[in-house]
């Protein structure tokens, strides 16, 4: 889950609904400056999809211990360091989950998923805010991952309505940047993100070379980004949200409820050059 504080509340955005807003944001990506990427089908399958594997868990949403949602929020940007308020066996199912339910429909969009989570619990994870006995689950569990990734990478070698130039490891690192990137817009857009930021990875320019992208907030869900990846020079992204009243629940039960019983709206997210 993702939140984003109201005057009045919370309005919490399923990670499922986050990942088909970065799924939006690749399908839009790509001008006569940044490349846009191919196989196109099968990368932006794996953006709009990487967060399938948290259905479930958004279902049933908890509150921290100071009753809060227990969710990503705009505190969280740029950090990866809340795991004293989750179960960590739970979380690393999820992420299992979220890997391998698309991996098995796709090994090109589910390696893309796989760099994504080993990225964010290697290369971003605070391994201090982890109990120092539940350090080994963390470790089996990339060995585990490294292991299924090989696996999907031996199947792209084997798919013959592959080229070659899309199987090679240069460009699934890029096409997992872009992932990271639309990953980090919507974020920034799901939380209404009030500082300068940037895109994580420099992203790959027609010809040779990348750019880095700057993203500097310019009003509630409002974006300018520099430079500008997109061939319209503004578009506005729509994304699903429940509202639910009251800065703090007494149990999670009591989320779960208000959560289930509010309905369904439409948030806007604008980027312009």
């Amino acid at each position: 889950m993702l939140r984003m504080e109201s005057e009045s509340g919370w309005w919490l955005i399923t990670h499922p609904d986050h990942a088909r807003l970065a799924g939006a944001l690749a399908a839009a990506w790509g001008n006569a400056r940044f490349r846009r990427p191919e196989p196109r089908e099968r990368v932006l399958f794996g953006i709009a999809a990487h967060d399938d594997g948290w259905a479930a868990r958004d279902a049933h949403p908890s509150v921290t211990r100071e009753g809060k949602p227990s969710a990503f929020s705009s505190e969280l940007v740029g950090k990866y360091s809340a795991f004293e308020e989750i179960d960590l066996a739970d979380y690393l199912a999820v992420r299992d989950r979220a890997v391998r339910v698309i991996g098995e429909q796709d090994a090109y969009a589910g390696l893309l998923v796989a760099l994504h989570t080993n990225d964010l619990l290697t290369a971003r994870a605070d391994r201090s805010t982890i109990a120092p006995a539940e350090l080994p689950l963390l470790d089996a569990f990339l060995e585990a991952q490294q292991a299924y990734r090989q696996e999907l990478i031996e199947r792209i070698r084997e798919d013959g309505s592959l080229t070659d130039i899309e199987t090679v490891p240069q460009t699934i690192r890029e096409h997992f940047r872009l992932l990271q990137a639309c990953d980090n817009l919507s974020l920034l857009a799901c939380v209404a993100f009030a500082a300068p930021a940037h895109l994580l990875h420099p992203l790959p320019l027609n010809g040779r070379g990348a750019s880095e992208v700057q993203v500097m907030p310019v009003g509630p869900r409002r974006f300018k980004l520099d430079p500008w990846p997109f061939l319209e020079a503004e578009l506005s992204f729509e994304f699903p949200a429940r509202h639910v009243t009251g800065l703090r629940f007494a149990s999670s039960a009591e989320l779960e409820a208000a959560f289930h019983a509010a309905p369904i709206e439409s948030l806007q997210v604008t980027l312009s050059a």
